[in-house]
């Protein structure tokens, strides 16, 4: 059983507008242009991870209309999910993505969600505690809710490693920065790029090299680091070595919603199916998110479009 954690979870809605443009009036007339999803980078692993046939505990906080809505939703997608979330004052908040494939751009609005009570997040914490008893992996992604320290992202992970549950951790620089200094490491790292100037462990990422030497820093104490190159490559670190895995086609960047989640959700499955072989569960990632930018709209893959990813992908160490 895994645990995903997402929380501050959301309903994504998916806009498909052709040269989009701002300061315009835009009216949709075909419903095929638009639609809602579950969200939250957690909960698309989850969904993910039931479409390859394996179970999972998604949790983290839901609230309002949009929080019913959220959780019927998973629930209806499959049951395979089990939902376990606190309910609290406030709406769980919507997410927007306005998909342009001619010009392969997507412009995203994300809302704050609601801001979380000290009594909240100490119910929250309870049932995370207990339900470390049940599973095997825990998966920790997604931004923070207002309300929550950053802090918490430490204590989650603290709490699973403590117990040797295996713990893959998707998040933004700063976030990932006080999770390698805390006391217990994730054991899979994937840096949530996303956003100009970024810059992990006050690294600019401006070349290849650039890139490695992230990548290797997150390896000093996790297990794996995944970093993503330039839209269609990845870097790949482990304990033993530095490798590229490349796609041998263009990516088309306006497919790329849910992506990175599809990769999290890829090895968390090879994972607890196959075991710790830690490169075979990096490529196995790297398809199953090639197989997510198949489709326009946001995509998590059956175990036969992943395999089919295999030929469209090169692996080449670096170091």
């Amino acid at each position: 059983m895994i645990l995903t954690v997402t929380l501050n979870p959301a309903l994504d809605r998916e806009i498909f507008i052709d040269d989009f443009q701002v300061n315009r009036l835009y009216r949709l007339r075909d419903l095929t242009r638009t639609q809602m999803t579950p969200g939250g980078k957690g909960i698309n692993v989850s969904i993910a991870l039931s479409k390859l046939g394996v179970p999972s505990i998604a949790t983290g906080f839901v609230g309002g209309h949009m929080g019913r809505i959220l959780v019927e939703e998973l629930r209806r997608i499959s049951n395979l999910i089990t939902t376990n979330f606190v309910y609290v004052d406030g709406e769980t908040r919507e997410n927007i993505e306005i998909i342009d494939e001619k010009n392969r751009t997507i412009t995203a609005i994300n809302f704050p969600g609601p801001e979380i009570s000290e009594a909240d997040l100490n119910h929250f914490l309870r049932r995370y505690k207990m339900t470390l008893s049940k599973v095997d992996c825990v998966v920790i992604s997604g931004s923070i809710p207002l309300g929550v320290s950053e802090s918490v992202c430490n204590e989650l992970v603290k709490l699973a490693r403590e117990k040797g549950i295996f713990v893959f951790v998707e998040q933004i620089p700063r976030l990932l920065e006080k999770m390698l200094a805390g006391p217990e490491y994730p054991n899979v790292v994937k840096p949530d790029l996303r956003g100009n100037h970024v810059t992990p462990f006050g690294m600019e990422l401006k070349t290849f090299e650039d890139h490695v030497r992230l990548a290797e820093k997150i390896v000093e104490k996790s297990q794996v680091a995944v970093v993503s190159y330039e839209v269609k490559s990845d870097i790949v670190a482990t304990k033993d070595g530095v490798w590229i895995i490349r796609s041998r086609e263009e990516i088309d960047t306006s497919h790329l919603l849910g992506a990175g989640d599809a990769y999290v959700a890829g090895m968390v499955y090879y994972f607890v199916v196959h075991g710790a072989n830690f490169l075979e569960m990096a490529k196995f990632g790297f398809a199953s998110a090639l197989a997510a930018t198949r489709r326009k709209e946001k995509y998590m893959p059956d175990l036969e479009a992943i395999k089919k990813e295999y030929d469209h992908f090169t692996v080449e160490r670096v170091k």
